[in-house]
């Protein structure tokens, strides 16, 4: 029954009905009715609302479960019903669950005290996994990353494709040019690319991160495990983002989805006045400022590199697409650098030999070829073309080549 439910009964009662006629007309029984008038007089006497408790075959043994208790704690009801089977209890499990539950003392959980930062202490770092539907590339998975100062709250947010190293350097780069500088400490909820694993409770780095972080000179802090508590200034904004940002609003793509969150940022999130601070973000951000440690002059490349061979048909491949190269260096090995919207291919002596945008990470199965990595459409420009490539097998080469042409029909 519902509090709406027995609030009419009593609104009722009150203005003269009947229990009869209540039951009538709530299409409940008169004894339900009874009951929820006898409750109202028992609170409005001092009674409590617990009813009189019938007796039970426990009622004698409850000392003995005292003094269980008492010496053991963390008894259960499994290991409490044998001790009283001992005893000449011929009772059940569940009376014995229900009566633990109700005797065992409960402990008060310790208040949580909000943690203030003083200005560039910390930052705070995550990552959150939402699943929406854009209008233009329909339903696909994106990973909002966050960063926070602590004392000014305010934040950079970014949705990206992936949570990989990569990615998450270079979303800290660009955390830390937003925000204008970097903070002494920065704290993580045990992703896997800063922290690989414990060690008696310690936690171990990962040795590529850490060498992010040197030139940038913050030191990473990975949260206690099972104490979210300790990283709560990035966490809320999450909902913050998930009600304001989200709400009332759809966004045709990836891209597009940024782009209102860049504007939503300076327009809504960093001018709105915190209640406990009484100031916006932006202008605890000007505090804070001239203490975060200043961006070293050049940023940190985190660009990876990879090697790819070039397949017969002048091509390397790189998440399931393939991109031209001349084809002059079919069966080379080639290294292959990967910006966020582009590839650069590298010849032998680190010169650039082709570059291209890169598709999207949900695209497969796809091929950027570009003209001028084909071969001529003249025979002469062509045979030209093969004279050389043999000519760099050394002197064999070109006597190979003549001879191959003469046994040609």
């Amino acid at each position: 029954m519902t509090e709406l439910t027995r609030n009419e009964i009593v609104r009722r009662f009150l203005a003269g009905s009947s229990i009869r006629q209540i039951a009538c007309e709530l299409q409940l029984a008169r004894n339900t009715v009874s009951r929820v008038l006898a409750r109202r007089e028992q609170q409005r006497a001092g009674a409590g609302p617990a009813a009189r408790r019938r007796p039970s075959r426990l009622d004698p043994y409850e000392p003995v479960i005292q003094d269980l208790l008492g010496r053991y704690p963390d008894l259960t009801a499994v290991r409490l019903l044998e001790e009283l089977r001992h005893r000449g209890f011929t009772g059940g499990y569940t009376v014995v669950r229900q009566r633990l539950n109700a005797l065992r003392p409960r402990t008060t959980p310790l208040p949580v005290v909000r943690f203030e930062t003083a200005p560039a202490a910390q930052a705070q770092m995550d990552y959150a996994v939402y699943d929406l539907d854009f209008t233009a590339e329909g339903r696909r998975r994106v990973n909002l990353f966050s960063s926070i100062l602590g004392y000014s709250r305010r934040q950079y947010l970014r949705f990206v494709e992936s949570q990989d190293m990569t990615t998450t350097l270079r979303q800290h780069v660009r955390a830390f040019e937003h925000l204008g500088g970097v903070t002494a400490t920065c704290l993580y909820d045990n992703m896997k690319v800063v922290v690989t694993g414990y060690e008696d409770d310690v936690p171990i780095y990962n040795p590529r991160f850490l060498a992010f972080a040197t030139p940038y000179g913050f030191r990473p802090l990975a949260c206690r495990v099972r104490r979210p508590q300790t990283k709560g200034k990035v966490e809320r904004p999450f909902s913050y983002v998930e009600t304001s940002l989200f709400n009332g609003r759809t966004f045709a793509s990836l891209d597009h989805l940024n782009e209102v969150t860049a504007w939503w940022l300076a327009q809504v999130a960093d001018v709105r006045e915190l209640r406990a601070l009484g100031k916006s973000p932006v202008q605890l951000h000007q505090e804070e400022l001239p203490h975060l440690i200043a961006l070293p002059a050049c940023a940190y490349d985190v660009a990876p590199v990879i090697y790819r061979t070039v397949d017969v048909e002048g091509l390397i491949t790189y998440g399931q697409n393939g991109y031209s190269v001349p084809w002059r260096y079919i069966g080379s090995v080639l290294p292959v650098r990967l910006l966020e919207k582009e590839l650069i291919v590298y010849g032998p002596q680190l010169e650039e030999i082709a570059r291209h945008r890169l598709f999207p990470g949900t695209i497969r199965g796809q091929r950027s070829v570009l003209k001028e990595h084909r071969p001529g459409e003249d025979a002469r420009q062509r045979q030209a073309q093969l004279a050389e490539r043999f000519a760099e097998l050394g002197q064999v080469g070109p006597r190979f080549l003549e001879s191959l042409l003469r046994a040609q029909r």
